[in-house]
């Protein structure tokens, strides 16, 4: 899977976290703070990386500091997204069964989960796209 498709598919699960997230009562819980901060962040900076590689086009020529730095940037936003899911899921508890909040909890869990492993597929072949040496 190529990094702008791959980008364009964490850019749709991002903010569709951020969207259950922010349209529910967040603020009343403190630790979602933490899961809003995490979607955000992480949206914007995957925002960003997309337009770079849409702007630069197709790359034939990726030096390695290039591929560390988005292994890196994948590895990183998969363990803190975990965190945020992890967080998340144990918040979800407090909420009353059919209330709007509820459902947009378990629904922002279920793709935060998603987004994670996304993240930390992505931060797979970047390795693997390093250690084969396609500098």
């Amino acid at each position: 899977m190529s990094l702008s498709m791959n980008s364009f598919i964490l850019q749709i699960l991002g903010l569709l976290v951020w969207a259950l997230i922010a349209s529910t009562e967040y603020f009343r819980f403190s630790p979602f703070g933490w899961v809003m901060f995490v979607t955000v962040f992480y949206w914007l900076l995957t925002l960003f990386l997309l337009i770079i590689k849409l702007a630069r086009g197709q790359i034939r020529h990726i030096p390695w500091t290039t591929v560390v730095g988005v292994l890196i940037f994948n590895c990183t936003a998969a363990l803190l997204y975990t965190s945020a899911a992890v967080v998340e899921a144990t918040l979800v508890n407090r909420g009353v069964k059919g209330h709007h909040d509820f459902n947009c909890w378990a629904a922002s869990t279920f793709f935060a989960f998603l987004v994670s492993l996304t993240y930390a597929g992505s931060a797979f072949f970047s390795y693997k796209s390093w250690h084969r040496g396609d500098e």
